[in-house]
Order: structure tokens, then sequence, then C-alpha cells
């Protein structure tokens, strides 16, 4: 075989796996394993006799799910289900896991956010409640803990981070922890303003999860690839980078127009694809969080 047979095979090898039901699929433990749902990530952990998931996918992808978990655990159920916050690309498969029998667990406020009709700014529309069976079953407020054949499971609020509603889910045996949309490696972070997260809340929700974690932990996100310690704080400083930044630049009034053209977003250490909806988004949830600004002295 010559190198261009060789490169021509290695490239397709590579589609091949990213083709495949375990889409960036990484295996931590002979029981633990992160499947592709939709592109969403989903947290699968086998005692054997029962599943537990963290987040369900998105739309359209419950065939799929269904055959991977099958392919890896057999007939094992879901038993346990977390949602790490209410968006529908983490959740679409919330019916079907139930109808199973499996329990919702979940912050309080994705319960709520599930359970209502709301308006989307961003779209300029309503959303509707989910169905009941959608919603989560049990719920919390702070954090809790749960036991999984030999796994200790730890779960807590990541509070105002990317929505009012994120958690944590710490597998600590396999030193595992996923925390959905407050990492995101390959997408532009996002702040659902409207349900109370701003850039502050998502810095201190990073470095929340930063001190449960040390330099052997992975780090799963909602979307991509998963992630080492240091991957998440690199990406939590860029945060914290544009934090500073925007102080200064709401302290003197300026919009986020004004603040993309005067290059706030320029020499960061990532790109985003749309970084005046950020900026847009972030400014809103500063409004919001005014008090916690430093003061200007004038």
């Amino acid at each position: 075989m010559d190198r261009r047979e060789l490169v021509k095979g290695a490239i397709s090898g590579a589609l091949t796996m990213w083709a495949s039901p375990f889409l960036r699929a990484a295996q931590f433990t002979a029981n633990l394993r992160v499947v592709d749902a939709g592109g969403a990530n989903v947290v699968a952990f086998s005692t054997g006799d029962a599943l537990v998931l963290v987040d369900s996918g998105a739309p359209k992808s419950g065939d799929t799910l269904a055959a991977a978990l099958k392919s890896f655990a057999g007939s094992a159920k879901v038993q346990t289900l977390f949602n790490t916050h209410y968006h529908l690309d983490q959740t679409a498969n919330n019916e079907m896991f139930a109808a199973a029998g499996a329990t919702i667990i979940a912050h309080d406020r994705t319960r709520q956010w599930m359970s209502t009709d709301y308006w989307v700014p961003s779209a300029d529309r309503y959303e509707k409640a989910r169905p009941k069976a959608a919603r989560p079953t049990r719920t919390f407020q702070e954090k809790g803990s749960m036991k999984a054949g030999s796994e200790q499971i730890d779960y807590g609020y990541l509070i105002d981070a990317h929505t009012n509603g994120d958690i944590y889910v710490f597998f600590k045996n396999a030193n595992v922890i996923a925390v959905g949309g407050v990492a995101s490696p390959e997408r532009d972070p996002e702040l659902d303003y409207f349900t109370g997260a701003w850039i502050g809340g998502r810095v201190d929700a990073m470095d929340l999860v930063l001190k449960l974690a040390n330099d052997q932990t992975r780090i799963i996100p909602a979307y991509g690839p998963v992630m080492t310690r240091a991957e998440f704080k690199a990406e939590r400083d860029v945060m914290e980078e544009v934090r500073s930044r925007l102080f200064k630049e709401v302290r003197e009034g300026k919009g986020p127009d004004d603040m993309l053209k005067g290059g706030l977003m320029n020499g960061l250490a990532r790109t985003w694809k749309d970084p005046g909806k950020f900026l847009y988004d972030a400014c809103k949830g500063l409004w919001a969080h005014h008090n916690k600004l430093d003061p200007n002295v004038v």
C-alpha cells in the first residue's frame, strides 16, 4: 500500500467512526461511556441490570439512542435519567424512558421551565410546555447523591450558568463529570438570559466544577468532545476574560453593537460563529445583574 492509499484508508476509517451511533464516543470504564444522540452527548452508566443516563438526546434520535444503549448494555433498562437543563436537545427522549419506568431527576427550575409555556426572545415566539410525561419526576435545590452498583454519583446545582437550572453529575469512582451546556468546546457558549443565566454565573459555575475535578477528571459537555480539566479551565479563562471586558464596557454605557465594533471579542483564545448574538445575550444578562458590577468612579 502506497502513502496515498494509506491516507485514504485512514480518512475512510475516521469517517466510519464518526458516522457510527457512538459518534464522539468515549469509554471511560467497562460500564461508563458517552453515546451520541442526534449530535448531543448522552452519558450512559451500566450496573449490569440497569442504566443511569445523563440527558436523553436530541429530537428524532430515539431509535438511534435505543440501539446504541442495547449494544452497550444489552437488555438493561434505564432506571435513572438526569436532565442537565431543560433544552429540548438534551431532553427530547424523556418520554421514551419515562414510559419504561425511568425516574427523571433535574433541578427544580428545569421542571418549572418544562412545565409552562414561555417566550423565546431570539425566535420571537412562545415555546409550549412539554407533556407531563417528559417532565422530571424528582427535583432538588442544591445537591444530592446516589449509589448505582459500585458507583457513587453526586449531583449539584450550577446556578445561572447556561440556564437557571443547570446541574453537574459526577461519577466519582470513574472520575467523570457531566456538565451539559455549562461547557461548550465547539459551539458558541450560550446564555439563556431570559431565565437568569449570565456570564458571571457561568464563570462561577465553571469554578465550582474545577474544584470538584483533578488533573485526571474527564468533563463531558452537552455537545462536542470530552474535555480534560485543563481544556475546561482554558474555556473558563476565556469566559473570565470576556466577563472582565464586558464589565468595563457596560459601566461605560456601551451596547453590544458598540462593543463588537470596538473589538471586544478580538484577541481571545477562541472565536465565535455569531459574536453579535453572544454579546447581545451577555449584555442582557449583565443588565439584570448590574448590582454586581464594580463601581465606576467618574
